[in-house]
């Protein structure tokens, strides 16, 4: 036997046995046979590197290091389910599908709801194409390197031709506990939970740390699935399974509303006992051949919906009331409790808003309290247990000064502000804001980054973001740095230096300028150094802009501390200018108009669609109104397209907007 036929061999091997250890969790080697095998294929692709293939099972231990992720366009959008949160929306999902169908039953398929990260792969010919993430259900990351180190996701399979398979990616309860366990005794902080430890992985840059992390995935839809005349839901994951997909056997096929009722009530008591999260149920019409009669909403599909569970709720208690500050000043409160495991996380902080929700709640230091999760995310206290209360708890009361910097607070309404330009919270914050990905998106400066390196005395202020590479030396020295991490930090500083004007706007935290009004601005003014000069009635004229963000805008580029950071920027050789298109063409069909985008187009995705029309001197508003002038739509338009025919509004399908921009063009 050849060597090339003998490293066909061992990869065809390997994969088997990947397969039989990590989906059917019934290996037929020994871990020590395994290790053998592997160790011959990695000596064999050491000889002849022409041989050693990206998919390799050597190559599933993670090594590859990108620089950045490359943006890949889904070839159908990955959209979101609409939710249902009690019987009756289910029973109104039964009832409308029957109605657009005009049958009188349904099977439906009810399968997990994975607290993970969505994923679809794409596969050419039997092998694995690429891997790309959710991103805005338009564009996504490419992620191959990452997920191929999860070792029961296949990377050849034995069906030819074109395959787009969805999934999703998750860290079992049993990985993230190992993995906080590690991460404890280094002195790291943990992972607040399952989703955002699989998320923080996938989205790692080095393949060797999504590979130690111990992640899974189960596969729920094969999106072209028709082609090989599949006609049920339900026989396409067995066909999955048949290929080397992991899906979940939890899942059932039910043939009434009444055993999907039965089916969530069922898992709404066994959910604390699965090895992974879930935090709800997915229900879809089983029969495929449905799926184009019933269509799509303009963001949802009609042929499936996602029940959540309702938050989970314990009782722990309110041990103190803390107060943070935030980039414009304001000071919230923040509840410390007794660490409580509450929807798959272990919680000791809250926020509780302003002293107006304190008051009204009846909160008292000391109380016991019922606490859930809103959306099964955020820490939410939601009422004290008044029957538990003893002669020990005490009375809230609102702090007069900043507990940063001691100056006399000012309140405004139901908050309290800080106005000292130069507490220390401030500034951090504002630091924080202006690396963060709608800004300057400097990738590893995180807000732990930022606050270590504020305490150090590296940042102390924006510019200084622009000099930390004169710590460098420094910083290496720095327990969990490297030169290699910190290099990396720098080079994405410097990147930063090019972004376009809009982003540099944002990132400078001006009140009431948020991400879409600093692009509005940029367009206009095009030039940071045309601010400075702008009258209050200049600002006006801008669309959006009202008498508030006209004066905002006008103290800042006023305010001497201000315009020092951003001459101390210029220095640094930040660009100033816009990049996008300067010159709007008066003359566009688009041009002035406000158009709303309704149904799912073909050629772009809703975002890129709008950044075109923007481009093009539009107003893209999310409703249709009488101000409104064209409804461009795509497939399974809904509400919006009646709404506009019934108000006399224009209306325009996707390939006369394609055909309008090639004109532009």
């Amino acid at each position: 036997m050849s060597d090339k036929d003998r490293v066909n061999e061992l990869t065809k091997l390997l994969e088997q046995y990947n397969h039989e250890y990590y989906v059917l969790d019934n290996p037929s080697v020994s871990d020590a046979e395994y290790d053998r095998l592997i160790n011959e294929l990695i000596l064999l692709e050491e000889k002849y590197p022409e041989l050693k293939s990206p998919f390799s099972p050597t190559q599933r231990v993670g090594g590859k290091v990108l620089s950045e992720f490359e943006k890949i366009t889904h070839k159908r959008s990955m959209l979101s389910l609409a939710n249902a949160f009690n019987e009756q929306d289910v029973r109104d999902f039964d009832r409308k599908v029957k109605e657009a169908l005009g049958i009188s039953s349904v099977n439906y398929m009810c399968e997990m709801k994975i607290d993970g990260l969505a994923i679809s792969l794409d596969y050419q010919n039997g092998r694995l194409n690429y891997a790309v993430t959710r991103g805005d259900g338009a564009v996504g990351e490419n992620v191959t390197h990452n997920i191929i180190t999860i070792k029961s996701i296949p990377v050849q399979i034995p069906e030819l031709g074109n395959l787009e398979i969805r999934g999703e990616v998750f860290m079992p309860k049993a990985s993230l506990n190992e993995l906080n366990k590690i991460r404890e005794e280094k002195g790291e902080p943990l992972l607040a939970n399952a989703r955002n430890a699989a998320a923080g992985s996938i989205r790692q840059l080095d393949s060797k740390i999504a590979a130690s992390r111990k992640l899974d995935a189960y596969w729920y839809y094969w999106v072209n699935a028709g082609d090989l005349k599949i006609k049920k839901h339900s026989d396409a994951l067995l066909y999955l399974e048949k290929l080397g997909f992991k899906t979940n056997k939890e899942r059932r096929l039910c043939q009434d509303i009444d055993e999907v009722i039965a089916y969530i009530n069922e898992y709404q008591n066994k959910r604390n006992s699965l090895p992974y999260d879930i935090d709800g149920i997915v229900i879809k019409v089983d029969n495929l051949n449905y799926y184009g009669e019933l269509g799509y909403t303009a963001k949802t599909p009609r042929w499936a919906i996602a029940y959540k569970f309702p938050p989970e709720e314990v009782t722990t208690r309110l041990v103190d009331i803390i107060f943070t500050v935030g980039r414009t000043g304001k000071i919230t409160p923040n509840a410390v409790l007794e660490p409580v495991r509450v929807a798959g996380s272990l919680v000791q902080r809250a926020t509780l808003h302003n002293e107006d929700f304190i008051y009204d709640k009846k909160l008292k230091i000391g109380d016991f309290v019922t606490l859930r999760k809103a959306g099964d995310v955020i820490p939410e206290v939601v009422r004290p247990i008044i029957e538990r209360r003893d002669d020990k708890v005490r009375d809230f009361v609102m702090i007069e000064n900043c507990p940063v910097c001691a100056s006399k607070l000012e309140k405004v309404e139901a908050m309290h502000f800080c106005r000292n330009p130069h507490c220390p919270a401030k500034q951090i914050e504002g630091i924080i804001h202006f690396a963060s990905r709608d800004a300057m998106d400097i990738d590893g400066m995180g807000e732990k980054v930022v606050e270590q390196f504020f305490n150090q005395k590296f940042i102390l202020s924006i510019p200084d973001i622009y000099r930390l590479a004169s710590h460098r030396a420094e910083i290496v020295e720095i327990d969990g740095w490297s030169d290699k991490s910190i290099d990396n930090l720098l080079a994405a500083i410097e990147k930063s230096k090019q972004n376009s004007l809009e982003k540099l706007l944002f990132g400078l935290g001006i009140k009431e300028v948020g991400a879409k009004m600093a692009k509005v601005l940029a367009r206009r003014f095009n030039s940071l150094d045309n601010f400075a000069s702008l009258a209050i009635d200049d600002l006006l004229l801008v669309d959006d802009v009202g008498p508030v963000v006209a004066q905002s805008i006008y103290d800042y580029f006023h305010n001497e501390h201000y315009l020092a950071l951003i001459d101390d920027l210029r220095a640094s050789g930040l660009n100033f200018q816009y990049l996008g298109q300067d010159v709007i063409d008066k003359a566009s069909p688009f041009y002035g108009k406000t158009i709303v985008l309704t149904g799912t187009m073909t050629r772009y995705g809703r975002k890129e669609a709008t950044a075109i029309l923007e481009n093009l001197g539009a107003k893209v508003a999310g409703s249709v109104s009488k101000l409104t002038d064209i409804v461009i739509y795509g497939s399974e338009a809904g509400s919006k397209l009646d709404k506009a025919q019934a108000l006399g509004v224009r209306i325009m399908d996707e390939e006369e907007f394609l055909r309008l921009l090639q004109n532009e063009e």
